[in-house]
Formats: structure tokens, sequence, C-alpha cells
């Protein structure tokens, strides 16, 4: 890679982010520049004229950049200038000088492309290089960025790819890589006309445009501020002295630059949509265009009355439709040719499309967009999506002409040339060749073509220079075994690359667009040579990669390829696009993931034999073996909607004919799930929650130590004072937000990627509200029975990824040993995490290094692969950039490294080519097994059809017998038709099929319906819908009086309608003033803040955890108390800082003799406004006050205001007369329920008794509007009858059954089908309670008989109730009825009123609408004037600012000089003092120190100074000598380089050294003085600027103030109607009303009683302020008094401090010194050492001490053992005891049978005596080591064995 100015920046920005000075480039840019330097004597020249060091071209970056109309910039009244600017339009002579007089920046001025140039993020404290990737090759081309081709010279072309801009040689395809500076990408870039500059504007937050010098590639110019996130296009005018550029969204700005001075010239708003583009007219550069989204707009610059201004003017399309214009062109008169979306060429003249030009037979020009419009030679050139570029005669367009209304106007080209198929031209750039008529062309769909446009016989070809991916690419896969890569991408292409030798090998071209890739691994082919492809129609196909050149060479063959690539299988799993592929570790099996939500498994072996596939419960995103250290094969399955599988590794079936199969499906699988649930939220939560725990443990501390400080200063106050402030704080906390709820998203995130980290657990990534963290998840146990859906798990750990939340990782690949993890981002950057080695937890994962490559809008990385050796790493995005970088490692790579392509397999040449898949409609594997199945059953049922007809063509012809045979029977015999119905079902079948019929009919009329239903919609929504409310009238039922509703509309625009008005928009001096004093308060309460900060700080410091051993608190005391000491200390001395700070700032605030309150200020200003006398409007002097000053906006408001109230107030009235309708409605109800009931009890009277029965009141039409709009069918249908026979018109009759019109015919059906408006429920139970009461006496009908006494009684008692029940039926009726009416009375007499308000409203809406017109018209100079004043204001700051800072400046230079003389002074009686009293060389040595000699001066600048600088030197040194230097040296000349005799040697080279601080010290001085003087003289000039503008400032509010009073004398003339009463005309002559009324006033009672209240106010005012001022004369006094004892007070409280501080120290002692003692800290850390160590002793003394514990018990333990054994041997010798006994009563027993001893007895007695010895010795042995047990620290013997005791006889 090579990059201009490329230098080892390792050790010098290793630990620079990638944010540093990135995006804050107008700050931070500005300190880290550094120009460069051509030569000393041109940096010498260019002194007064160039920039400096560190300094920006202008100041002012926060000038108003939202001038929309483009006016002059703010910049023009910074500091750059010397001279002041004159406000009007300036004449020409006064802009030369103003040019002359402005500070220029130097021509040789350059800016270092290493400090601008981003650079990579790396994590401090890591040992990770800077230069970890690096950039070796860009294999894409952002081939769909508008104008992403430009041209330098003949051989380079520049593009932009993500980050960088490439520069590209032609002839040699070398790269050269240029990085953008915000690291945010690059938004367009643009070559100078003259091809010396380019520029790159780029994207980011307030981007640069940063211009470039070429071929040096230095940066030359930066434009900064604008546009807020990008930049669309840019442009140089045809001189190339001025640069348009337009932002992107959201601000759209146009800004025209001076560059070279990087000022802008004019700004203002482009448009409110996407702008395509923007350029210069070449011949008139006054003149520019912008087109874009359905628009096109014409600028000029003008000069007007108020400077320079860019007016534009926006085309007007008429009667052509509306289109987004991407190409257009200026003609030299100033008609602007355009594109449009159908191909045509519109023809603009003065706005509007003076013709629109397309071919014969009406063939539009191109088929698609036209992209560019050129001029060349004469000709028009036009280049179209529809890859045509063709040419077309000037003349016929340029008087081109509409002929007929179609505005049409057909030409021919002259010439024209197809490029190829599936081209789509996007721009054309011309190659500088002489002799040939060369061009550059970008294809949209992935390529740079060369073009020949000379149309002649030698024309040459179309030439493809270099072909691309065109869109995103999806996936890239790298060669197990060389560096070859692979990719694929949308654009239906699979492409080989070398990318050692950064050279395209071979493409290969499909049907359809490629979605995942993989290289197949060695296992599966040694050679390396497959490739496997996913598709988006879900074919998956295996490519074979061969060199071609080790084929058979047949005569005739084409060139022959460094690659090539031949299908060698195809099928297709899927039916959706594949988005995943993945090998088995052991190459056995292929797994294939799809959108279609299953994963397909082939057998590798058996030529990719399908095995089955598995449903998976969402869209396939990623699919991972297990790797070798896995126990078990098994696959993760990663689901887009967040699920993740574990399926174990298929059973492949041996060869068994699968035929009778159904379905591939593997249902028998154990798969583990886990369905992710979002944790974020709880994670969040839990870090708020430590957050506030770690707040209030540190405000409970700072509570403690403050009710401590309290206690001991106050006592029992401050425990009160104390209490309060506790209280207080408890309900700020009960105010405490509330804690993050838990959220879980109601979409799941998507998955973006993930790993395995060990058996049975991951880590996945996610977007959405989950990104930014990384999740480890473990899978639950194998369970078929469970449901995934309903299951939800976490993740057991997580980890968090810095500057992830809204840049989640996208994909994540690992080098070889597992140390780095590649991911790529969303926004197109690449991070690096260094692992630890046999990290699964990635506990390591904290440091990395990022870096932005790829465009940071669309450039998200789809794939990312390192190659076989971890040498290489390669990236994909979907910008369709291609990324190559290297690796950093130890070992430097061979520059002559290649890739070598696999040999071709033996007879590859011969083999078939497999028949391809290209209908995306094909049957997947899965399918055409099941429409295998389906045929076949398909066929069996046909089968069976064929039989059961036969059948039932037999049974038919058996019946049809049988019915002849009926006919032939005598007719009493025959059987009825319907005898022979076997199944009523067939006549149901028959009545379905009658249904289904009606069905396909309604379809037929679908779209008339439709049809219909929109016309009725379209009239509803023009006439209808804008009713809020429609006239309603309801009538009384007994009067003829009614009341009308308000026809309501919707509320006009302008009660919606709100902006900004004047006032709020420039708010007053007084309002400044305040907020000022506002501001200073609070930098006052921030430095108090700042300090206890300081001191949490160091509380914080001292925070530890809490010990657990008593040893451990011993030390935590001491330290703790130690600290305290320190803190104490360090509080103490903050104290005495903040109390100085205090003092001084007190002193600061000390107000002048001549200072006036603000307060005053404000409460005259109250005064003078509110004084109590009424102004008015009329009077000439009249002074508008800025509260009551009135413009459009507010008139707009209020009379908004006032439509809200008519419409509320109209809107209310309506709702009563509505509740009034709904009313009637009830009582109408209620009148029919009381008249049917009477009609029961009237149907058991008499007729005699019967009294008449009320009428039932009627609902009118008019009192339901709304039943004009219900219908049903039967409406429908007599509506139809009634529109028929008006047209037949048959008879006179029906026309006048028809002449109430449809719409009464209508509305007359309805209310009669209807009836009076009841509703169904109140008919239904009419309708039941007459029909109960008519049937009851039928069913009660029994025979007739006498009546008995009781039953005659029984009927007068009913017959009384039913007349009385008559009588209060009718009363009921009646007063129903009087109600309604008195309600509808009363409603109508306030409408009434309501009526009269409404036409007074409407009189005062003309009032305001004529009064906002005439706002209006005043509205723009208002603004003009307005602006103008706050211009002033502005500057009127800024200068007032500017003097304060230079008055500061002066006073620190003079505090300097101070300091100088004052070590001048003590140099002088330092030397005196060395010299001595009595030295007789004294006068010689003073000679020698004050002696003037020349020198010469340092120089900051490397040279040698001129000789004019030389003696300007001379001279400004002999100034430098001293009054007492010039009376020594006239009179006497000495020599100073020798020393006297017998003068001290010491003494004479200290004065010499003196001599040379003296002067020092005295060039200092000078130096300090030349700066007082020059900012005396800059405070001059400012002075005078700031009266100059004051001056005019005064003059711009008086201009205001003089068209405020106009605009209010032409509001005065308006005529407004104010209707009064008798009784409110107080005008009277002679007690009558005169005839004129011209000089009466129209006043409000309210404001007359308060003009004669406030009379009284003002004397009562008066009396009360000359009270206070007595009162405050006699306060001043008193003050004056007790100032003059305070001050004696604290001179004997000094005098008494200092008697007591020698009476105690001896001598006046700094007490702030003596507070701030703090601790002897060596010592207390030694206390603190020597603490330690006692407890570590003490510690290990008591583990020695249970080590001996033990040791005893076990003493114990043995001593025990031992004495059981004594036991046991004193049992032993007890029997041996008795067997002795034993044996002697034996022997005496047998010794009288026997005489004599025989030898047997001998030896056995000898034997039994050596035994009892020797169980005599081991019982003494036994003795012994007992007693030596008991004593202490006794060791244990081994018992005593004698030597025959092995060979003792087993019997005894």
């Amino acid at each position: 890679m090579k990059e201009p100015d490329d230098q080892d920046t390792d050790g010098e920005k290793s630990g620079r982010s990638k944010s540093d000075g990135r995006h804050s480039l107008r700050s931070s840019k500005s300190e880290s520049r550094s120009p460069v330097k051509e030569d000393n004597k041109l940096l010498e020249e260019a002194t007064d004229e160039t920039l400096t060091e560190g300094k920006e071209p202008y100041l002012d970056e926060d000038s108003d950049e939202e001038h929309l109309e483009g006016s002059l910039s703010s910049f023009q009244y910074e500091d750059l200038q010397s001279t002041t600017v004159s406000q009007q339009p300036p004449a020409p002579a006064a802009e030369e000088a103003e040019e002359e007089v402005k500070k220029k920046i130097s021509e040789s001025f350059f800016y270092d492309y290493m400090e601008l140039a981003s650079m990579p993020f790396v994590t401090s404290d890591s040992n990770i290089p800077l230069d970890l990737l690096t950039l070796v090759h860009s294999f894409g081309y952002d081939c769909r960025k508008r104008a992403n081709l430009q041209l330098l010279d003949d051989s380079i072309a520049m593009y932009i790819a993500g980050n960088q801009v490439i520069f590209l040689h032609l002839k040699t395809k070398e790269q050269i890589y240029l990085r953008s500076s915000s690291g945010e990408g690059i938004g367009v870039i643009g070559v100078h006309p003259h091809k010396t500059y380019f520029t790159v504007a780029e994207k980011g937050s307030f981007p640069n445009i940063i211009i470039y010098e070429f071929p040096s590639l230095r940066p030359y110019r930066i434009l900064r501020d604008g546009t807020e996130k990008g930049y669309a296009y840019v442009d140089f005018n045809y001189s190339g002295t001025l640069l348009a550029s337009v932002g992107s969204n959201p601000d759209y700005t146009l800004t025209i630059w001076n560059w070279k001075e990087e000022q802008p010239i004019l700004r203002t708003k482009a448009f409110s949509q996407e702008v395509f583009k923007v350029t210069f007219n070449p011949d008139n550069e006054e003149q520019l265009t912008t087109s874009g989204s359905g628009h096109i707009k014409f600028w000029e610059m003008a000069f007007t009355f108020t400077g320079l201004k860019l007016q534009g003017s926006l085309g007007r399309f008429g009667k052509t439709t509306s289109t987004d214009i991407e190409g257009y062109m200026e003609l030299p008169d100033g008609k602007v040719l355009s594109g449009s979306e159908w191909g045509n060429m519109l023809l603009w003249e003065s706005g509007l499309i003076k013709v629109e030009l397309c071919r014969g037979t009406s063939k539009s020009c191109h088929n698609g967009p036209i992209n560019q419009i050129m001029l060349y030679e004469g000709e028009v050139i036009t280049v179209g999506s529809d890859g045509c570029v063709r040419i077309w005669d000037f003349e016929t367009i340029d008087t081109a002409d509409t002929i007929d209304e179609t505005g049409l106007l057909e030409i021919e080209p002259i010439n024209e040339l197809q490029v190829d198929k599936n081209v789509k031209l996007f721009s054309m750039i011309k190659m500088n060749e002489t002799g040939n008529n060369f061009w550059l062309a970008q294809d949209a769909n992935g390529a740079i073509w060369k073009l020949d446009l000379s149309f002649s016989n030698i024309t040459q070809d179309p030439e493809c220079l270099f072909s691309f991916h065109s869109g995103a690419i999806e996936a890239v896969a790298v060669s197990p075994l060389t560096y070859l890569m692979a990719t694929t991408a949308l654009d239906c292409s699979v492409r080989i690359y070398d990318f050692a030798s950064k050279i395209p090998l071979a493409q290969m071209k499909f049907k359809q667009g490629g979605t995942a890739l993989v290289w197949v691994p060695r296992m599966v082919s040694y050679t390396g040579a497959h490739i496997i492809v996913g598709f988006e129609d879900g074919v998956v196909r295996l490519l074979e990669l061969y060199d071609p050149k080790g084929l058979t060479v047949f005569a005739g063959r084409k060139k022959i390829f460094d690659a090539d690539i031949q299908l060698k299988r195809v099928f297709k799993p899927h039916t959706a696009c594949v988005t995943a592929l993945a090998y088995e570790r052991d190459g056995e099996i292929l797994a294939t993931g799809s959108k279609d939500q299953t994963v397909f498994f082939f057998e590798v072996e058996n030529e990719y034999e399908p095995i089955g596939y598995i449903n998976t419960p969402g869209p396939v995103c990623q699919l991972m073996w297990s790797p070798l250290s896995h126990p078990e094969s098994t696959l993760l399955i990663f689901c887009e909607n967040g699920y993740i599988l574990e399926a174990p590794l298929p059973t492949i079936k041996q060869e068994v004919d699968d035929r009778d199969v159904v379905s591939y499906e593997i249902k028998d699988m154990c798969i583990k799930c886990f369905h992710f649930s979002s944790v974020k939220s709880k994670i969040l939560r839990l870090i708020e929650i430590e957050k506030r725990e770690k707040q209030k443990k540190l405000k409970e501390k700072i509570r403690e130590e403050r009710r401590n400080k309290l206690a001991a200063e106050m006592g029992e106050d401050g425990e009160k004072e104390f209490q309060e402030e506790k209280e207080e704080e408890e309900d700020e906390e009960e105010e405490e937000e509330p804690l993050p709820e838990i959220f879980i998203p109601l979409t799941p995130s998507r998955i973006l990627c993930g790993f395995y980290s060990e058996p049975g657990k991951f880590w996945v990534s996610l977007g959405d509200y989950d990104s930014g963290f990384l999740y480890h998840c473990e899978f639950p146990p194998c369970d078929k029975s469970n449901n995934f859906e309903e299951q939800k798990d976490e993740p057991f750990d997580v980890h968090y990824l810095e500057n992830t939340d809204d840049n989640p990782i996208q994909t994540i690949t690992f080098n070889i040993n597992k140390i780095m993890m590649f991911c790529g981002m969303k926004n197109g950057a690449i991070r690096v995490y260094v692992l630890d080695e046999n990290d699964p937890s990635l506990t390591s994962l904290v440091n990395y290094w990022h870096f932005n490559m790829h465009d940071n809008n669309y450039g998200c990385i789809k794939s990312i692969a390192s190659s076989f050796d971890d040498r290489f790493l390669v990236t994909t995005g979907g910008d369709g950039n291609i990324f190559v970088f290297n690796i950093f490692s130890e070992f430097m790579l061979r520059k002559d490294i290649k890739a070598k392509v696999p040999s071709p397999r033996f007879g590859i040449e011969t083999e078939p080519i497999p028949e391809d898949i290209e209908d995306p409609k094909a049957y997947s594997i899965e399918n055409a097994r099941r429409k295998r199945e389906h045929d076949k059953l398909m066929k069996e049922v046909e089968e069976i059809k064929a039989r059961k007809r036969e059948q039932i063509k037999a049974l038919r012809n058996e019946f049809c017998k049988l019915l002849k045979m009926n006919e032939e029977l005598p007719k009493h015999m025959q059987f009825k038709r319907t005898d022979f119905d076997v199944d009523s079902r067939i006549r149901d079948e028959i009545n379905r099929k009658t249904a289904f019929k009606i069905q396909q009919v309604e379809k037929e009329l679908a779209w008339e319906k439709e049809k219909h239903e929109l016309g009725l919609m379209k009239l509803k929504n023009r006439f209808r819908d804008p009713l809020e409310s429609d006239t309603i009238v309801v009538h009384a039922i007994q009067s003829d009086h009614k009341i009308t509703s308000y026809r309501l509309v919707q509320p006009s625009k302008y009660s919606k309608f709100k902006r900004a008005s004047q006032s709020e928009r420039r708010p007053s001096k007084l309002d400044r003033f305040e907020k000022e004093g506002a501001g200073r308060k609070d930098s006052q309460r921030d430095a108090g803040e700042s300090v206890i900060e300081q001191e949490d700080s160091i509380i914080e410091k001292g925070k530890k955890f809490r010990p657990k051993t008593l040893s451990e608190i011993m030390v935590k005391n001491q330290i703790e108390k130690t600290r305290k000491l320190i803190l104490k200390a360090e509080r103490a001395q903050l104290k005495i800082q903040q109390r100085k700070k205090e003092w001084e700032e007190l002193y600061k605030s000390k107000p002048d003799d001549d200072f006036e309150d603000p307060k005053d200020l404000q409460a005259i200003k109250e005064a003078q406004v509110y004084m109590g006398d009424f102004n008015l409007k009329t009077a000439s002097d009249y002074k508008i006050p800025e509260h009551m000053r009135i413009n459009a906006a507010k008139k707009e408001e209020e009379l908004g205001h006032l439509d809200s109230l008519v419409h509320g107030k109209k809107r209310h009235m309506n709702k009563c007369i509505l509740s009034l309708r709904d009313l009637k409605v009830a009582v109408v109800e209620e009148i029919q329920c009381l008249v049917q009931e009477l009609k029961n009890i009237q149907s058991t009277l008499h007729v005699s008794k019967h009294i008449p029965i009320p009428k039932i009141p009627q609902i009118h039409p008019e009192e339901v509007p709304e039943k004009r709009f219900q219908y049903d069918e039967e409406t429908l249908l007599n509506f139809e009858q009634q529109r028929m026979k008006s047209i037949d018109a048959k008879s006179p009759q029906v026309e006048q059954t028809g002449s109430g019109g449809p719409g009464g015919g209508f509305l007359k059906l309805s209310s009669g089908k209807n009836g009076d408006l009841t509703t169904r429920d109140s008919i239904s139970r009419s309708s039941r309670a007459s029909t109960f009461s008519l049937d009851i006496p039928k069913f009660m009908e029994f025979e007739k008989a006498e009546p008995t006494d009781v039953e005659v009684e029984i009927m007068k008692r009913d017959e009384i109730k039913h007349v009385y029940m008559q009588q209060y039926l009718v009363n009921r009726i009646k007063e129903l009825i009087v109600t309604f009416d008195a309600e509808l009375r009363l409603l109508r007499h306030q409408k009434l009123k309501l009526d009269t308000q409404m036409k007074l409203s409407d009189l005062h809406h003309v009032t305001l609408f004529q009064e906002m017109l005439l706002l209006k018209n005043f509205e723009k100079q208002e603004n003009i004037l307005q602006e103008r004043v706050n211009s002033l204001e502005k500057e009127e700051q800024y200068m007032q600012w500017k003097i304060n800072e230079t008055l500061k400046e002066m006073e620190e230079k003079k505090n300097e000089i101070t300091k100088l003389q004052e070590q001048e002074k003590a140099l002088y009686a330092g030397f005196q003092t060395a010299i001595g009293e009595n030295n007789k060389f004294a006068n010689f040595l003073m000679k020698v120190l004050k002696k003037k000699i020349k020198r010469v001066k340092k120089k900051e600048v490397e040279g040698d100074a001129d000789e004019d600088e030389e003696s300007e030197e001379s001279s400004e040194e002999s100034s430098l000598e001293s009054d007492e230097d010039e009376s020594g040296s006239e009179d006497e000349v000495f020599d100073d380089s020798i020393c006297p005799s017998n003068c001290d040697v010491t003494l004479f080279e200290l004065a010499l050294q003196l001599r040379e601080k003296r002067l020092d010290i005295e060039e200092a001085l000078v130096e300090e003085k030349k700066i007082v003087d020059n900012l005396k003289k800059e405070y001059e000039t400012l002075s005078k600027k700031v009266k100059i503008v004051a001056t005019n400032l005064n003059a711009a509010e008086e201009a205001l103030e003089a068209y405020q009073r106009e605009k209010q004398q032409r509001l005065n003339e308006l005529l407004v109607v104010i209707p009064l009463k008798l009784h409110q005309i107080e005008y009277v002559v002679f007690g009558e009303i005169p005839s004129d009324l011209s000089g009466t006033l129209v006043f409000s009672n309210h404001a007359l009683k308060r003009l004669q209240e406030r009379i009284h106010e003002l004397q009562e005012e008066n009396a009360k302020q000359q009270k206070l001022n007595k009162e405050w004369r006699e306060r001043r006094k008193q003050l004056i008094r007790e100032k003059k004892e305070m001050t004696k007070a604290i001179q004997q409280m000094e005098e008494t401090v200092r008697q007591l501080m020698i009476s105690k120290f001896g001598r006046v002692v700094n007490l702030e010194a003596l507070q701030t003692l703090s601790v002897n800290t060596t010592l207390e850390e030694l206390k603190i050492r020597k603490l330690r160590k006692e407890l570590a002793n003490a510690k290990e003394m008591k583990m020695w001490e249970q080590k001996i514990a033990q040791m005893r018990w076990e003493l114990m333990m043995k001593t025990k053992e031992h004495t059981r054994k004594l036991y046991q041997m004193n049992d032993l010798c007890i029997e041996k005891k008795k067997l002795d006994s034993r044996l002697n009563t034996l022997q005496n027993q047998q010794g009288n049978a026997f005489q004599g001893p025989r030898e047997a007895d001998i030896v056995a007695r000898e034997e039994v005596t050596e035994l009892i010895q020797l169980q005599a010795e081991r019982i003494s042995a036994l003795k012994e080591e007992i007693a030596l047990l008991r004593r202490k620290g006794g060791l244990i013997l081994p018992p005593i064995q004698s030597p025959q005791e092995n060979e003792m006889p087993m019997d005894l």
C-alpha cells in the first residue's frame, strides 16, 4: 500500500484513538496543524500576510449559518479585518481596499497529511501495534455512488472506496490510498478544472472539505462547517476560483466558497428534498443549477441593497409530470437542458419547461433515466441508464420550441453507441489524449469502460478496463492451500482473485444472485479446487477451479487465462435463498441453511446424496460444526428470530431403496434448542442499582462528616440544623427517578453471528435492542416434548463491548491459533480483539484494535476471512468494496509472492457439464420427491375413478330400464318420480353449485363494485369528511319554533399554525443582561461545586472493602487514621485556597463609584414603560414598546386563537342541539310506548269512557340528516326501480313519483322502514307487548257464564283503575311534550345570543385578516432591519469582548514588566553584596556589569537575518542602555575583556555572567514594552471600532423604530367595526350625541378605571420612595460608622494575634502554613509496616501452636494404644500361669506311671523354660517401653524379638 507522506507512526500514534482529533476537527485540528515550510526566505517574507502555525483561517466558528436567503456570512466581521466594514453595499473601490487590507493565506501554505488522516483506535495500556492491519489492495468499486469516477490525468483515475480515496493507475493498475480525516466516510470527490487540485468532501458530524494538491497529494485547504452530516456534490467554477458544495440529508445546504481563503461567500438551503447535483454555468459564473428528487432549481448571485444574495428560482413542471433529475446542462444563453426518468429531455427557460424533446413516433430519447448531459465541440452528449451514449445537434436543441399542445418536439440523434448488454451508464469523463476522443464511463452494474466517441471508420469497440461486483458483496471464502479467494454477490456472479498478486483471475455468471459461499476443505478436495455456492433461488452449485494452461491446446482456441471455473454439480435443496453452508469437521456431511426455515444434510462421499432435512423455528442465518476439540460432532444452527439449535450428526443410511419414502424430513433427531430472551434491560437495571448504591454510601458518609462538624461547631443548634438538612435531603431522595423498567422487545432482536465456546455452550451477537454485548449461552437438555416457541432461555454470562450499542458485530472469525478475533461491524469498521490462548470464556476480551474502512452508512461488513497462513485478512461490505489487509507479523512478506491455481484433473475437458438449474421456479429436492409421490397417488386415483365411472354407467342404464318399466305399468301402480330419489344430499349439492355460481358472478362484478365504492369514497372525502357536523334542525312538538345547528367544518389552518415571532427571535438587552448575570452566578456556583467534587474524589481514594479479620481491621484503622490526617491537612489547604478565592471574587465584585444596580435600571425601565399614562397609537411621538410590537406571526396566532374560540363555542352549541335532538327521539319513543299502553288499556274499557289518544310526534327528515347515508338492500332495489322508471318515462305518474328525486325517495324509504326513528328493540318490545295483550283473550276463552258478585266487584275495580291510568298516561304525554318545547325555547334563546357574538367575531376576523395581510407586506423589510440590528449587536458584543481581553492581556504584561524590573534590582543588589563595601575594584566591576555591548539577538526562525534587520536590532539594543550606563561610558573607555591584577577573578567572572543576565532582562523588558504599546494601539483601534459600531447600531435601531411607527400608522388606517350601545357612548354635546364622532376615542371601562387608580398609586409610591430614601440615608451613615469601628477592631485583633505569635512561637509565623502541616508520611508507613509484620508473626506463632497441639493429640492416641496392648499382655500372662498350673498337675498325675525322666520330657521342659525366659524378656522390654512413653518426648522402640521366635513350634 502507498500513501502520501507515509511515515513510521508507531511510536507517535500507538495510543491515539480513532476519535482523537477526528470528531472535533474545528477545535483540535487548529492546534495540531503545522504548515509545511517551503524555505526560510519565503516564510519570512510572508510573515505579515500568512497564517502562523496553529491559527485558523477564520475565528468565528459559531457564526450565523442559517441565512436561508444566502446573505453574506458573518465571517466578514471577524478579527482578520483591519478596517471597519461598511454596512451598505460596498462599491468596487471599497471592495478592493477591503481585499488589500484583509489577511490572506499564503500560496505556499500546506497542512500536514499525517496530522489529518484518521488513524486506528487501540485501547490504552495494550501492546497492540497501530499497524496491526495494513491495507494491501482493494478489489471492489462502489459503482452506484454518484460521480464516483474522476480523472486527474491521462493515466490516473480516482474513486471513493469506503473511507479511502483510491488513485488507480490505468496502465500499471497500481493503487495509492488517501485516508479520510473524519473516519466516518467520504461523501463526494471533485477535480479542479486545471487538474492541479482535487477535493475530498467527507461525511460525519460537520465534516470538512479538504482540497489536495496534485500530484504531491498534500492537503492544501480545509473548508469547514458547510453541512451537518455529509456532502452530496461539489463543483468548481470554470476558472477554478470558486467552489460550490451541497449537503446531504438533513440540511441540504448550498455553499459557495472562496476556497483558497477557506471562506464561505454565500450560503443557503438548496431544497427540502434530496439534492443530487450542483454546477456552475461555464459561461456565466454568477449562475448555478441544482437538481434532485422531484425538482430542479436555478440560482443567481446578485447584489441587493443588503449585500450579495443567492437567489433561487424553482423550476415549475406545469403539465409535465414531475421527475427526479440526475443529468442536466447549462446552455450559453442561460437555458438549461435536463433529463427525466422516462428518458426524454426537458428544455428549461425562465424557470418553465419550454419544450420536451423526444425521438420520432414519440419514442423516448433513452429507455430509462438520463444520468448525464454534456456539451462537447458543439454537440450534446447524453448518457442513459440503458447503456447508450447518444449525440445530438446543439443548434436544433437550442432553437427548439413547441408546435402543438402536447409540448413535444421530435428530433433524432446524430450518432449513438450501445456499450454492451446489462450496462447502466452513470457518468462519463473525457480523457485528455491528443488526437483521440476517448472517454471513461462509470457503469452502475460494476465496471469501468473506455469508450471511443469519434464515430469514424477506425472507431474502437468499447473496452471494459475493470470489472467489479455491483452492489453488496454477500460472501467471501479463502482457499485452504494458497492465496486465492472467491466472492459472490446478488449481481449473479462468482469471482476468483489472487490477493497476493493483486489480480482478478476468473468469474462466472448465473441467472440468480449468490448469497453464500464456502471453499471446500482439503479433506474433501485435496487440491483445494472446489467451491460450493448457495444462491437466492435455493440452488447450491459446486464449482471447480483449474488452471487452463495445463489443458491440451487445440488449434483455434481462445485466449488462455490464468484460471477458469467449471460447473461440477448442481442441486436445489431449498425453496428460498441459501444463507449458510458448512462442512462437517471430518468432511463427510455438508449442511445447507436457508430462509425457508430448513437445514438440509448431504453425504459428501456419495456424490452429495441427500440424507434429509430438519425444520427450524426461524430463518437460518449461520451454520457451524463443532471443532475437533469437542467429543461429538454437532451442528450449531443460528436462526434470525432468536432461536439457536444444536443438531447431532445425522445417521447416514446404507444403500437402501428409498423410493417408498415420501419425504426427506428427519423427524426422530434429538435437537437441543435455546430460545434467546432479552436480558439487556436487566443488565442495565443492575448497573443503575449499583451506581445508586455507591452514591447513597457516599452521601451517608458526607452527611455524617457534616453532622460531626456541625456538632463540633454549634452544639445542639448544629444538631437541629443537621436534622433539617437531613429532612430536606430525604424529601429530595423521595423524588428520585424510578429504576429502568424491565423491557423485552415485542419483536425478538435479530441474531447476527455466533460461535462455539465449549461443548453445549456458545457465544452469540445480536442486533437491534440487544446489541452492545456478547452473550454466553448454554443449551438446556434435549426434550422432544418441549415446545420451542414457549421456551424462554437466558444467557449465563455476558461481555460488554465498547461502542457497539448502535453498531453491533455482524460477523466474527478467528485466526488459526485463536488468539485474534476479527469482527466486522455494522458501520463498516474492523475490530480485532487480542485473546489469550485456550480462553473459551473470553475473559481476555478487553484490548482491541478498531479502524473504519468501509462506508459508515451502508458499508456493513458482510463477511470476513483470514488466509490459510494468517498472513492476510479479507473483508467484504455492503458498499461493494473488497479490502485485503496484511496482518502484522514479525516476518516480512516476499514481494513476488503469488497464488497457485490448482492444476486441472485428467480428462476434465472431456467431462460433460451437468445441466444447470436456471428456472427459479424449479422443484427443490424435497418438492420433487413429494411431486413424484403426488403423481403416483393421482394416477392410482384416476384408475379408481375410471372403474367407478364404468360402474355408474351400468347403474344408469339399469335405472333407465326401471323408469321405462315403471311407465309401462298402470297409473295406479306407477311410482312417483320422487320415490326414485335415493339420497336428498344430491339436491343439496345442486344448491351448493348454484351458490358457487352466484359467488362467481360476484367476483366478476368485483371490479365494478370497487370502482363505484372508490367514487363514493372520493365524494365523501371531498364533501362529507371536511364537515365536522352537518346542519340539524330540531322542531318543537306543539309550536312552530325550531332551532338550527351550525354547519361546522374542520378548524382553519390559522388555528393550527404557529411559528416563532419576532419577539421570540430577538431578546431585549435587558434580557441578555439578566442572562449574563445568571451566568455569573452559575459560574460561582460551579466553582463551589468543584471544590466539593475535589473533596469527594479525595474521599473516594480512601474507600476500601470491609475487612474480614481482626488484623486487617487494625491495619485498616491505622491507614484510615493516617488518611484522615492527610485529608484534614488537604481540606485545610483547600479551605484556605477557597477562602482566598472568595476574597478575590469579593474584591473583584466590589462595584465602582459610578456603578448602577441592574435591578434599579430595570425598575426605571419598567417605570418608564408602565408609568401609568396612556399613549395613543395615533400620536406622532408614539413609541411602540417591545412587548407590544406585533408582526405577522403573532397576528396569525391571534387569528388562530379567535378561530379556535369560535369553533369551540359553535361545537358546544351543536352538542347542545344534538342532545336536544336525542331528547326528542327519547321523548318520541317514550310517547310511542305510552300510546301503546294506552291502547291496551282502552281495549278493556267501554268506548264511552275512551279519551282521545294524543298524536305521536314525528321526526322530521332534517332532524336526522345522517339517515341520508344509511341504506340496505331493499332501499337500493327501490332506488334502482325508481331510477329505471324515470329513465324509461313510461307514464306521467311514474314521472311524478320520481320527481322527488333519488334523495327524497331514498329518505322516504329509509324513514318509512325504520318508522319514527325508533330502535329495533323498542319496536320489538312494543310489538311483543301488543301481541301478548291481544293473544291472551284467545287462549283464555271459555264457555260464557254469568259473572258472580265477586267477579263483578273485581271488574269494577279494574275499570276504575284503567280509567285512572288512561288519564295519567295522557297527562304524562302532555307533560313530556311541554317540557321538551320549553327546553327548545330556552336553547333557542341562547343560540340567538350566540349568533350575535358570532357575527361580531366574523367582523373581528375580517379585521384581523386585513391586519395580517398588511403585516406580511411589512415582514420582509422588518426582518432585514432586525437582522441588521442583531448582527450589529453581535459585533458590538464581540468587540467588547475583544477589548476586555486586550485589557486583561495588558494587565498581565504590566505585571511581567514589574517582575522583570524587580529581577533587575535584585541582580544589582546581589552583585553589590558580593563585592562588599571596601573593594577597590567596585567601580570597575560595576562598569563591567553595566557596560552596553552588542550581541546577536536570539531567533526562533532558522537562518541568518538581513542587514536591515541587524541594524534595527542594534538600534533596539542601544535603547536598552540605562541612564547610569550613559553617564559612565561617555567619559571613560576601558577594556572589560581582561581582569585587572589583584582583582578577584571570581568576582570578574560573576560580573560577566550577571551582565549577560542583565542584558536578557533588559531585552525582555523592551519586548514586553513593545507588546504593551501594540496592545494599547489595538485597544485604541478597537475603541474606535466600538464607537462606530455603537453609532451604526443606534442608527439601525432608530431605523427599525421608524419602520415600526410606519407599520403602526398603516395599521391605524384600517377600518375597525365596533358595535356600541347607546349607554356606552359618553361623548355628548349639550346632552345629545353629536353627528360627527370622528374625534371620539373608544376606550374600555377597565382601562379608564385603571388610569384613575394609577393616580393614587403613584402618589402613594412617591411618598413611599421618599420615606425609603430617608431610611437609606440613615442606614448609610450607620454603615460608615460601623465600617470605622470594624477597621479599628481589625487592627486591634491583628496586633493581638501578632503578640500571641511572638509569645508562643517567638516570631510571626504563617498560620496558613501551620494549618496545612501534614503528618510524616514515611513514619506512618513504617508504623503500618511494623504493625503488619507483628500481625504476620503472631499469625505464624498461632500456626506453630496449632501444630504442637496436633502432635500432643497424636501422642495421647499412641499412649492409649500402648495401654490397650499392656492390658492384652496381662491377660496373656494370667492365661499362661493357669496353663502352667494345669501342666504341673498333669505331670504330677502322670509321673507316677513312669519311673525316671524320659528324653522327650527333658526336651519339652527345656523348650518351655526357654519360652518362659523369652516371655520374661519381652515383659521387661514392654515395661521399659511403657515407662519411656510415660515420659515427655519419649521415643517408641520396636519390640525385642528373639532369633528363635520364628522357629517355635506352632502347637505351643
